[in-house]
């Protein structure tokens, strides 16, 4: 193991402390006014010095003077130049936002949220994370709405709604504790089921029910997962595991938010669940009781149609069946008619 002298040490800790308030000042603010132009503010930094620096100021001076007179074209390639240029100054994360406004005023939604998503990979301590991230997210609600990106700020193209799901993915992936977080997830999943990917749908409440407990959206997204499960059903004759899943998310709505405003419609669902279920039961069973005379089979699914939906229409015939089957196990069943038998007649 190495051991240093103190004085290293002490040396050592006031060179770091010295790096950190050169990082402190290094992350000053870059203001823009009409009379001073760009200027820094809060430190006294920029990443440049000499030369280089007057002529990244020089370019992004020029970029929002091109800008402030309309010149959109001209200050989105000025800003380029600077970012491109001066990637390790504080002038580069202002051309990249201001990149990402000019482009989202010209409805060119794809490149401005590329050049959003540039500022926050190369410089995710920013102090516009945030701000960035709602950008982000307004962009990808907006195409998920229908909005049309314009082919070089003019053409309107063709609405994607994958493209919104894929950007509602990123912003996820970006701030995934953030307040955007649980919304982009409900976007998401809203993106999957129009495009009738309801399983994808359906993943992305699960995530958001599972990661984000304390969001006031979590009811809301257990009766869509209820609701999505539900509209899996195919009906009493078909497998009943997403019957099961839709009476899973009505119950646990009904237990975890028994004040919330839609509980009426999760009953409802709830209802309708239990009997599409017990009805599945029923059908099983009459095809023991009655194509395979299995008695024990048939007790078994009557019996889960009765505790599948106790109480109802549904369960009073499970019962009757029941009975049925009894009667018959111990040949107590009265026996059908015998069938009228056919009489001839001769003709002469």
């Amino acid at each position: 193991m190495l051991f240093m002298p103190a004085p290293v040490l002490r040396a050592l800790s006031l060179a770091l402390l010295g790096l950190c308030v050169a990082l402190g000042a290094a992350r000053a603010d870059l203001v823009w006014t009409p009379a001073t132009g760009w200027r820094i503010e809060g430190g006294a930094l920029s990443g440049l010095t000499g030369a280089n620096g007057n002529r990244a100021l020089k370019m992004m001076n020029d970029a929002r003077k091109a800008e402030e007179r309309g010149h959109v074209l001209s200050a989105i390639h000025a800003y380029q130049k600077v970012a491109k240029e001066f990637a390790s100054s504080i002038y580069a994360p202002e051309a990249f936002y201001r990149i990402g406004q000019l482009r989202l005023g010209r409805k060119q939604y794809y490149k401005a949220f590329e050049a959003f998503q540039s500022e926050i990979a190369r410089y995710p301590n920013e102090k516009r994370f945030s701000e960035l991230i709602g950008e982000e997210y307004k962009i990808s609600s907006m195409l998920l709405d229908g909005a049309r990106n314009h082919i070089w700020g003019v053409i309107p193209g063709f609405r994607s709604t994958e493209r919104a799901i894929a950007y509602l993915a990123v912003v996820v992936q970006n701030a995934p504790y953030s307040d955007y977080a649980p919304l982009a997830l409900m976007a998401e999943a809203r993106g999957s089921e129009k495009l009738q990917n309801t399983e994808d749908a359906i993943d992305a409440l699960d995530q958001m029910v599972n990661t984000y407990q304390e969001s006031v959206l979590v009811p809301f997204a257990y009766l869509e997962l209820a609701r999505m499960h539900a509209s899996l059903v195919e009906g009493a004759y078909y497998d009943q595991a997403e019957t099961r899943e839709a009476i899973t998310y009505y119950e646990d709505f009904m237990i975890l938010f028994p004040g919330d405003s839609n509980i009426g419609k999760a009953a409802q669902g709830l209802d309708t669940m239990k009997r599409v279920l017990a009805e599945s039961k029923i059908k099983i069973g009459d095809f023991y009781f009655l194509k395979r005379d299995n008695y024990t089979a048939a007790r078994v699914f009557y019996n889960e149609a009765i505790t599948a939906y106790p109480d109802s229409e549904v369960a009073s015939r499970a019962k009757l069946k029941l009975a049925a089957v009894e009667a018959k196990a111990s040949g107590t069943l009265a026996p059908a008619p015998a069938a009228p038998k056919k009489k001839h007649f001769l003709l002469f």
